[in-house]
């Protein structure tokens, strides 16, 4: 059994059967046959049925937005915010999908050839909770364009989420198989890995459960995308411009409450600029307001869970105890839900917690070097590899940085976030391949050389 609980209250919304092994063999073997003719169904009327669901999301809105609040906790005004990404996706993959698909010329001497993107077939995705809607767009938008099935797992806290997103699938019109949604546990997930009719995996999550899925999918001789952990360096020099810096830097640790892998988790400051930055961000945490998550004066909203808040309220007290010092947080203040204090740890070295694990709540690990030379190094000093950020007024300087640090995605005075239309992903321990952007729709197609030789 399934359960769906308010981590604003601590009280279960509902329960869902998990699907049985003949269940899920079923939907395997639907989503195959629907290929047979989905594959076949021109892309503009892909693209109509994308637009359709981009629509939907549209008119769904609010209601969306409530079921991420009552299921995760998402403030309301975050949770629009993710379904208008999500209909961006839908559009821009409608917009954009036949455009990336098209042959690709090859000349040669000895005889041109022409690389075609076909389909690979079903392709299954297991989601995280943390974005419930936009991690299963970001995914489905581009592979159902591509012309393949999805088979799609979504994380069990979040079942009410996964029941609204299959329905606005099936009432944009997609046909039956072409989207299906399995109601299932972890134990399922390697049942449909190991079924020869699954044709790729796109997994969403920690490193730990990446690296089982990647082992699992390896040994069928199956193609992954891996979108993983991350503890991304927040850099400030000492020429960036402190009001939107520190304004950036709530953003990029608050965001959805530091519940994000291209969160900024690791601040790292230069000497001459760090007691400003430090203070005034402290002040601007400080300040938020603790409450309801459907509360629009909402700032500070539960985490996902209670055993969410007790890890890094232990993650928090053992890096104190190794020698960070507390200057902001660092507790659970209502029992009875999943709240944890926007949280400032300064002094963090190597070795506490809070600079070598990834803090996924409002925990902010300052580290404080002597040079733009150090600050690169401690950027790079971790075993993920997702996101970054570079805050400078040099454009010029910022870009230098940025380019030496091991990352697959560096903003300059933004903290890494997510758009339609460009990659997202990671290296090292974050995981590989991309999502979103044209990169995005290339993960799960066959390129297949067609040449004639003179």
């Amino acid at each position: 059994m399934l359960r769906s609980v308010n981590p604003y209250t601590g009280q279960t919304l509902k329960t869902f059967e998990e699907m049985s092994e003949d269940e899920v063999d079923r939907a395997v073997a639907a989503a195959h046959e629907r290929f047979a003719s989905w594959r076949c169904v021109p892309s503009p009327e892909r693209a109509r049925l994308l637009q359709r669901a981009a629509g939907l999301c549209r008119e769904r809105r609010d209601d969306l937005a409530r079921f991420m609040a009552l299921e995760m906790g998402k403030r309301v005004v975050e949770g629009r915010k993710e379904i208008d990404l999500c209909a961006r996706i839908f559009d821009y993959y409608a917009e954009n999908g036949e455009r990336f698909l098209r042959p690709q010329l090859i000349p040669s001497p000895a005889g041109d050839g022409m690389l075609f993107n076909q389909p690979l077939g079903v392709i299954f995705g297991i989601e995280p909770w943390n974005y419930p809607f936009y991690q299963i767009v970001r995914f489905a938008a581009p592979t159902l364009m591509a012309g393949n099935v999805v088979l799609l797992k979504h994380a069990t806290s979040v079942q009410q989420c996964a029941a609204a997103a299959a329905e606005l699938f099936h009432d944009a019109g997609f046909p039956p198989g072409a989207y299906t949604n399995l109601v299932a546990s972890a134990r399922l997930a390697s049942r449909v890995i190991d079924d020869d009719r699954v044709q790729g995996v796109s997994f969403t999550g920690s490193d730990d459960a990446g690296a089982r899925v990647a082992e699992r999918a390896g040994k069928n001789v199956k193609k992954t995308v891996l979108e993983l952990g991350g503890s991304d360096p927040f850099i400030v020099l000492e020429d960036a411009d402190m009001d939107l810096t520190v304004e950036r830097a709530v953003f990029g640790r608050m965001n959805n409450m530091g519940q994000s892998c291209v969160a900024s988790k690791r601040f790292i400051l230069l000497e001459k600029v760090s007691e400003e930055f430090v203070e005034r961000f402290r002040e601007k945490l400080a300040a938020l307001k603790m409450g309801d998550p459907q509360d629009e004066s909402t700032g500070v909203a539960p985490v996902s869970s209670a055993q969410a808040a007790a890890q890094l309220k232990d993650q928090v007290d053992r890096s104190v105890a190794a020698g960070a010092r507390l200057i902001l947080g660092g507790n659970r203040p209502v029992p009875e839900g999943a709240f944890f204090e926007p949280t400032i740890l300064t002094d963090v070295k190597k070795g506490m917690p809070a600079y070598d694990e990834e803090l996924f709540g409002p925990v902010a690990a300052v580290i404080v070097v002597p040079n733009e030379a150090r600050a690169i190094e401690v950027a790079n000093d971790t075993i993920y590899g997702l996101g970054g950020s570079v805050y400078t007024r040099n454009l010029e300087r910022g870009r230098r940085v940025a380019e030496q640090i091991e990352a697959a995605m560096v903003y300059i005075n933004h903290p890494a976030y997510t758009y339609e239309d460009m990659p997202f992903g990671g290296i090292k321990k974050s995981g590989y391949g991309r999502e979103t952007g044209e990169l995005g729709i290339q993960e799960f197609v066959n390129k297949k050389l067609v040449r004639a030789v003179r």
